[in-house]
């Protein structure tokens, strides 16, 4: 599902709900037939992964981005699933590079990554695209859609670009 509407009408405030990274005043959300506030947030945001509209990478490399997660969870992400992941967002053989040179794209598409490595049931992207160039943009539209399609990957988007919105949703909030 996309969502799309101007700055300032709730896009973000709604996805910071979805995984209650704010909580919700009244009703509740349902995750298979359960109120979502009966899941641990952690738990929560593990099977509901947010990308945020700017990455918040964590400095060093690429790998230790991708380790982060399951490493909270006190697994380890093995090396072949890091490669599948990287494969799957357009950056293989990115291991290793320092996410201090990564191009906005490029970056993007790491935070996707990290979030995918957690296996979430749902992911959450907050105007993913909104500070790339054209070129950039295409780039992530186009892994966007690629997983969403080979996943089955329940996916919601919010985005500000209505043509981006009809582009990527196979619904479309306004």
């Amino acid at each position: 599902m996309a969502i799309v509407g101007p700055s300032g009408s709730g896009k973000s405030s709604f996805l910071r709900l979805l995984n209650r990274l704010d909580e919700p005043t009244d009703g509740t959300v349902l995750i298979a037939g359960m109120d979502y506030r009966q899941i641990a947030p952690r738990d929560l945001r593990r099977r509901v992964g947010l990308v945020p509209q700017v990455p918040a990478l964590f400095p060093g490399r690429v790998v230790d981005n991708l380790r982060f997660g399951p490493w909270q969870r006190g697994m380890t992400l093995d090396a072949g699933i890091m490669t599948r992941l990287l494969k799957e967002v357009g950056l293989a053989g990115y291991e290793t590079r320092d996410v201090s040179t990564l191009s906005g794209g490029e970056a993007q598409r790491v935070a996707l990554a990290r979030t995918l490595a957690n296996s979430p049931e749902v992911v959450l992207l907050d105007e993913p695209t909104s500070a790339l160039d054209d070129a950039s943009k295409g780039q992530v539209e186009a892994v966007i859609a690629d997983l969403m399609r080979e996943r089955s990957l329940t996916t919601v988007l919010v985005t500000h670009d209505a043509a981006q919105a009809t582009r990527l949703g196979h619904r479309v909030m306004v």
